[in-house]
């Protein structure tokens, strides 16, 4: 706790208003205040306290509660009301003793009670006390707040970081496969266009946007030759290929993202009637994200060149996604999708 000497140290920076409607007992209290080395203003009704906390808000107020027109109470919780002085700490001065008012009192915001004639070193003390607290308060408070912002800056940077890295799997996967070169980087910007569309949290759809970026990373344990052969594959090369986004899974199970990555690249092949692979998964059962990414996988892959076939066109793409709505594909998805072609003049980059 601070001590007297301490006090005396910092008070002339501390600024405490006194306020009583009896001039004598004004002068007192003023008085006692300034030898102690605070700065003091004073008021000598309510209406006048009010005006000079709000204009310019005290460290303490020292608030007598019985005042004609109005009374200390009704100072106290027009202070604790403003957003100037919410947090200014108030210590009433009177001769009330009953319980009842004191309760009152603490339950508009005062932080103590003074009982008049009071003892000028118990006034003082209580005054120190009171400040003390408040200083310690605000100290914590921009503690907390510096400590907070150091968090936030350290997330962003891990964030980007984190993005980075994805990007640069990503980058990895799809050299193995030129014939997908930039697949998922469209995927994840058509995706992002339509969580956008569906006013989706930003949170989720960083996240929905990282899934996307890393959606095939399963290929990698896919042989280069059976991704880039121009033919049609055996029922074998087939199976083997739709265990993509369990190898996915399994890869990106271990990483703590803070988002479902690794369920979403699950379950981006999934589809709402069921059809859709490795799990199976109906309706609700398949996350939202991989709702998402699904159409979006869909579309970017039609309009595309693969090594099998020319690329199909935005039509196509659409009037797949259209036919299907509500039977593959999650019909406000497959809404969001058409709109952003038909009425925005969305391309894929």
């Amino acid at each position: 706790m601070l001590n007297k000497k301490e006090v005396g140290t910092v008070a002339d920076k501390i600024t405490i208003l006194a306020v009583d409607d009896t001039p004598e007992s004004l002068k007192l209290l003023t008085d006692i205040l300034r030898e102690e080395g605070y700065a003091v203003r004073s008021a000598i009704n309510g209406a006048l306290a009010l005006s000079a906390a709000i204009n310019h808000p005290p460290e303490l107020v020292v608030l007598d509660v019985r005042m004609p027109e109005m009374d200390g109470f009704e100072v106290c919780r027009r202070l604790k009301a403003h957003p100037a002085t919410r947090e200014v700490p108030v210590i009433f001065v009177t001769a009330l003793s009953e319980t009842e008012e004191k309760v009152r009192g603490f339950a508009l915001g005062a932080v103590d009670f003074v009982t008049k004639p009071y003892q000028r070193e118990e006034l003082l003390a209580r005054v120190r006390t009171h400040l003390e607290i408040e200083h310690l308060r605000n100290h914590l408070e921009a503690l907390v707040d510096l400590r907070t912002r150091a968090l936030q800056e350290s997330e962003r940077r891990l964030r980007a970081n984190l993005l980075d890295f994805v990007s640069a799997i990503a980058a990895t996967i799809e050299m193995r496969d030129p014939y997908t070169a930039g697949h998922q980087q469209r995927v994840a910007g058509l995706s992002s266009a339509i969580a956008i569309e569906l006013q989706l949290p930003q949170e989720q759809i960083e996240g929905l946007n990282l899934a996307c970026l890393v959606h095939d990373i399963g290929k990698i344990r896919v042989p280069a030759e059976i991704l880039a052969r121009p033919g049609p594959l055996s029922d074998a090369e087939f199976n083997f290929l739709r265990q993509h986004p369990a190898n996915g899974y399994e890869i990106l199970k271990s990483i703590d993202f803070p988002w479902p990555v690794a369920n979403t690249v699950l379950q981006h092949h999934e589809r709402l009637d069921g059809s859709g692979y490795p799990l199976g998964l109906k309706g609700g059962d398949i996350l939202l994200e991989a709702r998402i990414l699904a159409v979006a996988d869909v579309v970017e892959a039609m309009v595309s060149h693969r090594p099998y076939r020319s690329g199909l066109g935005i039509a196509a793409a659409l009037e797949e996604i259209e036919r299907h709505r509500g039977i593959r594909y999650e019909p406000i998805v497959v809404d969001a999708c058409l709109n952003l072609f038909r009425e925005h003049r969305y391309t894929l980059n």
